[in-house]
């Protein structure tokens, strides 16, 4: 039977990273404002960075605590959740032209990107040598788009710029910058303390595996952030942020936190997550990129499929 205390733990625990990255994503802008860092470079790194800041605390975590699948499981299923939840919420305000420039371009290295995660994941673990794979790729994908040489999805010049024009109470004074800078470093770690925790005991109580967890629980909780961000977005009609910030997200999950999650600690891949985790995840991004390459407009109609798709994804988890 569930119980009350581990939910209180989980969801307490995804408050804090909630949190923790929104203070720690003000104060770094606040500071790059300071220093004079072009709100291009800022975009690139803090808000980037920012939003992926929870997924890549909880991985980490995880991984050192012993529980590998919910790191794993929680990557995995925040990409689902992008593409389901994330993209199919937005769509029931505003329909989605999936015609914005250069997001063909993105959503086929998306899909690319997923594959060869997939790929990696069928080998039964991901070591250190597959994260130093994913974190090369972006690297360099990284120096290409602030070259203007390639547009990199999560890093994409003026998706970054748009999104950081829409973060609210920029602090401008160096206190109120040390303070939310400082704060959002300590609350992060006892965000991901918590929610590990929580959903350890919430796996036991359930019986069910922990990877379960990862992709159900704890990856809605970490993909709050995305999810406000194309909400407003969405309110504000700007399809470029909408699109960019699902399409990166998923990549960045997949370069960046697998990838420094995998160099710090190999990664078992759990066997339910093989079954069918992994080839959801891979179907949400070819849907995703048939709607980009052929410029379909996603509308309430479909926008109502996808959040279909997704609860019928938690049906079949639990």
């Amino acid at each position: 039977m569930l119980e009350f205390i581990p939910l209180m733990k989980l969801f307490g625990g995804l408050a804090y990273l909630l949190v923790g990255g929104d203070f720690l994503v003000r104060g770094a802008i606040g500071l790059a404002n300071r220093t004079g860092i072009s709100p291009m470079i800022a975009g690139l790194t803090i808000v980037a960075a920012g939003t992926s800041a929870p997924e890549l605390i909880v991985s980490v975590y995880s991984v050192l605590s012993g529980f590998p699948e919910i790191a794993l499981g929680n990557v995995i299923g925040s990409n689902i959740a992008n593409v389901l939840l994330v993209l199919g919420l937005p769509a029931l305000i505003m329909p989605i032209v999936c015609t914005e420039p250069g997001i063909r371009t993105q959503a086929v290295f998306m899909l690319a990107v997923s594959g060869l995660f997939v790929v990696l994941c069928l080998q039964g673990e991901i070591n250190w040598l597959h994260g130093l794979m994913l974190l090369t790729i972006l690297v360099a994908g990284t120096l290409l788009a602030v070259r203007g040489q390639f547009s990199m999805p999560g890093v994409d010049a003026e998706d970054a710029e748009a999104q950081l024009t829409m973060v609210l109470g920029i602090p401008g004074k160096s206190w109120e910058i040390a303070l939310l800078s400082g704060l959002g470093i300590i609350i992060l770690p006892l965000g991901a303390d918590l929610t590990v925790a929580g959903a350890v005991d919430i796996a036991r109580s359930l019986g069910v595996g922990e990877a379960v967890i990862g992709a159900s629980l704890v990856a809605f909780g970490t993909s709050l952030p995305e999810l406000s961000t194309t909400l407003v977005a969405a309110f504000h009609r700007n399809l470029a942020v909408v699109l960019g910030n699902v399409i990166g997200s998923n990549v960045l999950n997949i370069l960046a936190i697998v990838g420094i999650t995998a160099m710090i600690s190999a990664i078992p891949v759990a066997g339910s997550l093989l079954a069918l985790d992994i080839w959801i995840m891979l179907a949400a991004a070819v849907l995703l990129t048939v709607l980009a390459v052929f410029g379909m407009t996603l509308g309430r109609l479909l926008g109502s499929l996808l959040l279909l798709g997704y609860l019928a994804y938690i049906y079949v988890l639990y």
